[in-house]
């Protein structure tokens, strides 16, 4: 693997060790550890999804295809960490990160996933 590939599974890695940290934290937790169990869902989901792009993208031969799947992903991890943040902020310490933080990272994980299936299929349809 590249040091970038290896660098997006160091991401996916702690995402999923944040992942279930946060969803023992809200399996005792109470009040809001509905918020809690959400991010750590989508910390999770989204950690297995980014290590499975890291091993992708040592397979791909194309520099630019590989350099658009890496940012993509880089940018979905940055998103759901954000997005997953605000709402285990909410839920264990009452309060926001800052605000518009949840909407920005939700936004951020759509356009990042609308993007990765863009240079796929870009690179599915085998232009240079």
């Amino acid at each position: 693997m590249t040091r970038p590939s290896l660098a997006l599974a160091a991401l996916a890695a702690t995402m999923g060790a944040a992942g279930v940290a946060l969803a023992a934290a809200a399996a005792h937790g109470d009040g809001e550890s509905g918020l809690a169990r959400t991010a750590a869902l989508f910390l999770i989901l989204h950690a297995a999804a980014l290590l499975a792009l890291a091993a992708l993208v040592g397979q791909i031969v194309r520099e630019g295809v590989r350099r658009a799947a890496l940012i993509g992903g880089t940018g979905l991890g940055c998103a759901a960490v954000l997005f997953a943040a605000d709402l285990a902020a909410r839920s264990l310490a009452g309060g926001r990160l800052f605000p518009m933080a949840a909407p920005i990272g939700g936004t951020g994980m759509i356009v990042f996933w609308l993007a990765l299936a863009a240079t796929f299929a870009y690179a599915a349809a085998g232009r240079k």
